[in-house]
């Protein structure tokens, strides 16, 4: 790691030698160097990724008398940082704060210590006021605290799949306090370019297929996808003609008796930590029942570049019968109208119309899957 003429000298009879001092190796700036999804410097790179500080300015101001506990960064401290730290310190004030992860629009993640335990705190970054932005902050807030009562339910009945232990939780405050996992994360993006190994990617399916076949008590989670609303609103959208949701409307149909599955929801790889001891599900927002087959839509959606684990995910998904292929195909659907929608808006540039283009001709695929799975029922 370092370079050899940087190394100290030997030690004589005549003098005493200090410590060596550390020294980046020839070649890496300790400024550009890539950081884990917890933010410890790794390995370094060519172009570091500065995470964007969105500043608002109508938040709520800390409760006077409250230690509200401080980042060494002074560049760190914005109001919304420090609203956030002021509601980690009322349901944890042995909170240490460490480093800012991320400061977006809608959640502030700061890691730091309890007591001797390293934890990551996330919390709802409050939404200027106006009408859309305040029903995109109750959206934001009800999402928050779904995951809030998610992450209660692992301590009573804990599921097969591993996931960050809960330390502390505010669902009024909408704050989270977990333990911090350490391990990176599958992918920083949410379409990788490069995926995972295959070894990677099949401790990620057997992770997902584990908790798919969990069965947790019942009333502890709803269903979070309203299937026929999701098809009505694609298709006057212009997104689904009117045979694709008449095809799809008629899967549903044979799926009315059909057994509900719990899934995570939301299974990119960007809410996949690869751990020493195996993967790590984080952000479970959406967990809930779906259809049979949601997680593995959605991981098929983003491993494009992958061919074999499509192929996979794909026999995975009719290896159980004619019921669960045409599950996995009406949430194939869905899934892929859903990134269609998130992606395709003005002013995209190269790398996105590449995506969209690709979206298209996997719904064009997908679109053929489910009529031919009509045409055989």
């Amino acid at each position: 790691m370092y370079s050899p003429s940087l190394s100290p000298a030997p030690a004589t009879a005549s003098r005493v030698t200090a410590p060596p001092r550390h020294r980046p190796a020839l070649g890496a700036d300790p400024r550009t160097r890539e950081r884990d999804p917890y933010g410890q410097q790794a390995r370094p790179q060519q172009r570091p990724a500065v995470p964007a500080v969105t500043r608002r300015t109508a938040l709520p101001r800390p409760v006077p008398g409250t230690a509200v506990p401080r980042l060494d960064n002074p560049a760190e401290q914005s109001p919304v940082l420090r609203a956030a730290l002021a509601g980690i310190a009322r349901i944890c004030p042995a909170f240490v704060p460490r480093q800012l992860l991320r400061e977006d629009g809608r959640h502030v993640l700061v890691a730091g210590t309890a007591g001797r335990t390293p934890v990551v705190a996330k919390c709802l970054t409050p939404t200027p006021a106006g009408r859309e932005a305040t029903r995109a902050g109750r959206d934001a807030a009800e999402l928050m605290r779904h995951e809030v009562a998610a992450y209660r339910t692992f301590v009573r009945h804990r599921p097969p799949a591993r996931l960050p232990k809960l330390v502390a939780a505010d669902s009024d405050r909408c704050v989270l306090l977990m333990e911090r996992v350490p391990g990176r994360p599958a992918s920083r993006e949410r379409h990788p370019v490069n995926t995972p190994s295959p070894g990677e990617v099949r401790a990620i399916l057997g992770a997902v297929r584990s908790l798919n076949l969990w069965r947790p008590p019942a009333g502890s989670f709803a269903a979070p996808l309203d299937y026929p609303r999701e098809i009505a609103r694609y298709h006057a959208l212009g997104l689904l003609t009117d045979r694709d949701a008449s095809d799809l409307q008629h899967l549903l149909h044979g799926l009315a008796h059909s057994t509900p599955q719990f899934c995570h929801g939301d299974a990119l790889l960007t809410n996949v930590l690869l751990a020493p001891s195996g993967p790590v599900l984080v952000d479970w927002e959406q967990a809930g029942w779906y259809l049979p087959g949601y997680d593995l839509a959605v991981l098929w959606t983003v491993l494009s570049g992958d061919t074999a684990a499509r192929r996979q995910i794909s026999q995975v998904a009719q290896s159980s019968g004619t019921l669960p292929r045409d599950a996995f195909l009406v949430n194939l659907i869905l899934v892929l109208m859903r990134e269609i929608r998130l992606h395709d808006v003005p002013g995209a540039g190269e790398e996105q119309r590449i995506l969209i283009r690709r979206l298209h001709e996997d719904a064009s695929m997908a679109r053929r899957a489910v009529r031919a799975a009509v045409g055989t029922r």
